[in-house]
Parts: structure tokens; C-alpha cells; sequence
């Protein structure tokens, strides 16, 4: 019998709407985002500023247009904070995924981050000793065990401009927590960052718990780089975009979270500015591609399983 590659394909809302950049979208009501994507295909969204804080007005929302909900950001800030205090925090955003099927939760670590700030990237904070390091690992894994207590588990967001971002940072993240702490893989933002993103997914690819589809235009990332741009600078100057538009070889990807047995979300975010690339446009296109990738990948099982 083929193994089946059980992936539903999802998207954030930030390719009509971007909660950190108004000017980005800022005025596209999220009803063109949910009933877009829907006539696209796309299964399920993550959540963002626009949607209900109560979990049954948000059943509601997304029931109209026949829409799983998928994950949604939560800003922790356990790099400064106490455990005690993060959990009093989170309640009513966990309550919201559980109560409307989410398994997973998306943290960004937000203590210090400068992705919202006009600084260069080069000044994103860092732990700066072992002990640093530990502390915060053991916070998050015991923050972690409480999500899971609810039905959640907490998908770590490594990303550009906090405390961790690069390989190394991941690399170092994963070794001192505990599994109750998944991975959430971008693609787009281990790419930014120097990294081989098929190198970094088959390495930790045993903590994936969820997946962003995210490409990159080398070039801009490039210049990002050696200008010293800020996060935003290089979001509005087109440094992400969909899958199929960018340098990553996202059938690779797919091809090695199919042969790990990864059942989840495959999610397109890919934040640019929807007045040079049009939402629906290019959230076709992104739909578009990974939909034929699975369905090559899961052709090319078949085929296999034929000829043996």
C-alpha cells in the first residue's frame, strides 16, 4: 500500500495584510482574504490582528467559507520574563486554537526582537553566556509542557531579527529543549538567515511540528544584507515571496518531510507588498505550486510502489 504524504496546504493572511506594516494591505478587509483563498483551495488559514478573539465568533468566521484554522502567532517573551507570567499571558490565545482544532501554536520570541524596529539586522539581540541560553531553553520547554497539557504543541519560530535566527541558533535551540518543543521550519526566513534550508530540515527534522512555505529573491536579500536594511526595509523591497517565484527548491522539501512521515500544515507566508504583487495573484501561484509538488510526490510513490 502507498504511504500517503498527509498535508493539508494553508496560508497566513499576511499576503492580503500585513498586522506589522498597515501600509501593507492595511485596508483589505479580511472577508477578501478568506473568501480568495477559499476559491484558490487553500484549506485553512493561521490567524492574524483582523480575525475574532472568541473562539465561537471565530468558528463562525472561518466556518462561513469552509476554513480550517491553523495555527496562529502568539508573542512570547520568555527571554526576559518569567514562566509564570507567559502562562497567565497565553491563555486566551490557546483557548482560541484549541477550542477551534488548531494542534499547533506558532511562538515568536518578541523580548528585544527588532523585526518591527528601523534598525539594521545586524543588531538583533543575543544570548550572550551558556547560562543565558539554558535558562531560556528551560523556560520554553516547561511553557511548551503547558501547551501541550491544553492539546497544543508550541511550534518555535526562528526568525529574522531575534534572538534566534540563524542554523547555529536553531542548531543550539533544539539541542537544549525538550521535545515538547516543535520546530516551526521556514524556508524563507533559514534562507535569509545563511542557511541551507534542506540541510537544516533533514537535520531537525524530527522536531518539525509545522512548516512555512516562504521563498526568497536572492538578490534582495543580498542587498539587505550588505545595507545594513532593516527587517521591514527588506519585507517591502520584495525580499520574501510565494513558493515558485524564488530560488528555493521547495520539491526538495516536500520530498523530505514525505519520506519523515510529516503529517501537518504546509502553510504560504509570504509577506510583500500587495500593490506590486497582487494578494490573489501570487497566493495562486504559491497554491499552485506546492499543490503539484504534493501531487507529484505522491504520483511518483505510486509509480514506485508498482514497479516493486
Amino acid at each position: 500500500m502507498t504511504k500517503p504524504f498527509n498535508v493539508k496546504i494553508g496560508i497566513n493572511p499576511i499576503s492580503w495584510m500585513n498586522d506589522d506594516l498597515p501600509s501593507l494591505g492595511g485596508e483589505t478587509p479580511l472577508e477578501t482574504a478568506l473568501s480568495e483563498g477559499a476559491q484558490i483551495g487553500y484549506r485553512g488559514f493561521e490567524l492574524g490582528n483582523k480575525f475574532p478573539k472568541e473562539p465561537a465568533a471565530l468558528a463562525a468566521v472561518l466556518g462561513k467559507y469552509n476554513l480550517d484554522c491553523v495555527s496562529g502567532w502568539y508573542s512570547g517573551r520568555l527571554a526576559t520574563g518569567t514562566l509564570e507570567d507567559e502562562i497567565a499571558a497565553v491563555g486566551p490565545h490557546l483557548r482560541l486554537l484549541a477550542e477551534n482544532g488548531a494542534k499547533v501554536m506558532v511562538y515568536g520570541e518578541v523580548a528585544n526582537a527588532i523585526q518591527g524596529r528601523p534598525d539594521p539586522l545586524y543588531k538583533r539581540p543575543r544570548f550572550l553566556n551558556d547560562q543565558e541560553w539554558r535558562q531560556y531553553a528551560d523556560k520554553l520547554t516547561a511553557f511548551a509542557r503547558f501547551t501541550l497539557s491544553h492539546g497544543v504543541r508550541l511550534s518555535y519560530h526562528h526568525h529574522m531579527g531575534a534572538y534566534v535566527e540563524t542554523p547555529a541558533d536553531v542548531d543550539r535551540l533544539m539541542a537544549l529543549t525538550g521535545d515538547e518543543v516543535g520546530l516551526l521550519f521556514d524556508s524563507g526566513h533559514i534562507t535569509f538567515a545563511g542557511g541551507d534550508p534542506l540541510a537544516v530540515l533533514e537535520k531537525h527534522i524530527k522536531r518539525v511540528s509545522h512548516v512555512h512555505c516562504k521563498d526568497v529573491r536572492p538578490a534582495v536579500v543580498r542587498m539587505a544584507r550588505n545595507g545594513n536594511w532593516s527587517f521591514l526595509q527588506a519585507v517591502i523591497n520584495g525580499a520574501f515571496t510565494v513558493p515558485g517565484d524564488g530560488a528555493i527548491n521547495f520539491g526538495g522539501l516536500l520530498r523530505l518531510l514525505y519520506q519523515h512521515d510529516y503529517e501537518g500544515w504546509l502553510v504560504v507566508e509570504a509577506e510583500q507588498d500587495p500593490a506590486v504583487a497582487p494578494s490573489y495573484q501570487y497566493a495562486d501561484m504559491g497554491y499552485r505550486h506546492l499543490a503539484t509538488l504534493v501531487r507529484e510526490i505522491e504520483a511518483s510513490a505510486d509509480l514506485h510502489q508498482e514497479a516493486t
